[in-house]
């Protein structure tokens, strides 16, 4: 929220034009103090009357010279976030250059901004007052965060995603990491543009993503899985019935009116209520979907990925961590294991008929996001016991700028092999669309 003026203040003394970062500090503290002995039942208060006691305050101030008027905005809208919102944190979550935010406990923030870490100079005073932020967020997506529960996952208002841990977990105070998503869903076209993908691949996954070929993106944290993901899902054409399943809602699907949006849920503090992925999958089954997305599997969860695209649901996408497309294919062997005693063959089967194409995104040293391959599942071989793939496209390094970026391109290896899903989508010859 934009702060308003405040009427009736008159300009500070010159002598106080220069402020010393620790005096500004100061004068917050004793602005803070002073309002939070107005505000007692301040929960029940609505954002405007919050913003009334602030004025209050500021006026009653303003004829001391003790802050000068230029400076009283930006106090009013600290005063408010440290009340309402997420205290200094928020200046960072405003800031639309700012993908990761990282709270060290009291020790220290962190950020990273484009694709560089670097450190915030400024810190959270307290462990009281940062286990107060960790309640609010946490309060927010009805979830509990205590010694009980010491690591919570959660999302802000503008869809950030947040890991919090704390104590007995966490050694040096209540750690907080916030991942930010930009405010409109990066295209393909974007991708493209940052050379994350070659135009050729992207027409190419538009084709397959169209014709209903089921897709799993791998790739480490960080390495733009979730961005891929909802770059693809735009290609789904906007008349089918879409149900999305997550852990924490992130995906920024547009368009798209027949769409139905599932999150899990945690237990709550007696070990109730909780509502796990897997059962999202079992009650997505019986929503008559034409594709299911889900935005991550991690565990048991993914024999019901895999049973979900065994069952007609073609067309269907869904990410996991993997350092390659074959660590992920052996990853989901593991994870299937993890919920269900069944042989190794039955689950290669499995996953041999139920995922089509597998994208793998990386994370390359100069900080850029690059798509590094794309294979695709032909089958089984029952001889060898093994998932049969090729890859279509792989990332070929070339060396390095002046500047350290990394140049190098996507290159085609070979066709696709299993057409039929194209043919019966009449796109089985070639064709000059585009990615409108």
């Amino acid at each position: 929220m934009t702060g308003r003026p405040v009427r009736g203040v008159p300009q500070a003394p010159p002598e106080r034009e220069r402020e010393a970062p620790g005096e500004r500090r100061g004068i917050f503290e004793e602005y803070h103090d002073l309002l939070m002995e107005r505000l007692e039942h301040y929960r029940e208060l609505t954002d405007e009357e919050i913003y009334a006691r602030i004025d209050e305050l500021l006026a009653e101030k303003a004829g001391t010279g003790y802050v000068r008027l230029s400076q009283r905005r930006s106090l009013r809208t600290e005063l408010f976030n440290s009340v309402r919102r997420l205290d200094i944190l928020q200046e960072l979550i405003d800031d639309d250059g700012i993908t990761e935010i990282m709270v060290n406990g009291t020790e220290g923030i962190f950020i990273e901004r484009g694709g560089g870490l670097e450190p915030w100079p400024r810190r959270i005073a307290s462990k009281e007052k940062l286990e107060d932020i960790v309640q609010r967020i946490a309060a927010r997506c009805n979830r509990t965060a205590n010694e009980a529960v010491s690591i919570v996952d959660a999302r802000l208002e503008n869809g950030a995603r947040v890991n919090m841990v704390m104590a007995p977990v966490a050694l040096n105070g209540p750690i907080i990491t916030i991942r930010r998503f930009p405010n409109d869903p990066v295209t393909i076209r974007r991708l493209i543009e940052w050379g994350s993908i070659s135009g050729e691949a992207a027409l190419f996954l538009k084709d397959l993503v169209i014709a209903g070929y089921n897709i799993f993106i791998s790739g480490g944290t960080g390495s733009g899985k979730t961005t891929m993901l909802n770059a693809l899902s735009d290609f789904i054409p906007k008349d089918e019935r879409i149900v999305t399943i997550e852990d924490n809602a992130e995906l920024q699907i547009r368009g798209v009116a027949n769409l139905v949006r599932l999150e899990a849920r945690r237990p709550n503090a007696e070990g109730e209520g909780e509502i796990t992925i897997r059962d999202l999958i079992r009650a997505s089954l019986r929503m008559r979907p034409d594709r299911i997305i889900v935005g991550e599997v991690r565990g048991e969860e993914t024999i019901d990925m895999l049973q979900s695209l065994n069952t007609g649901h073609d067309g269907s996408l869904s990410t996991g961590h993997g350092n390659s497309p074959r660590d992920m294919l052996s990853r989901l062997e593991t994870m299937v294991l993890m919920g269900l005693e069944i042989p190794v063959q039955a689950i290669r089967r499995q996953i041999a008929s139920g995922i089509d194409i597998m994208i793998h995104v990386g994370r390359m040293r100069d900080k850029s996001r690059k798509v590094l391959e794309i294979l695709e599942i032909t089958g089984y071989d029952a001889v060898q016991q093994e998932i049969t793939t090729h890859t279509i496209y792989e990332y070929e390094e070339r060396g390095e700028d002046a500047e350290g970026r990394i140049i190098g391109e996507l290159v085609k290896k070979d066709d696709l092999r299993c057409r039929g899903k194209l043919e019966r989508a009449g796109l089985g010859k070639e064709r000059r669309a585009g990615l409108s």
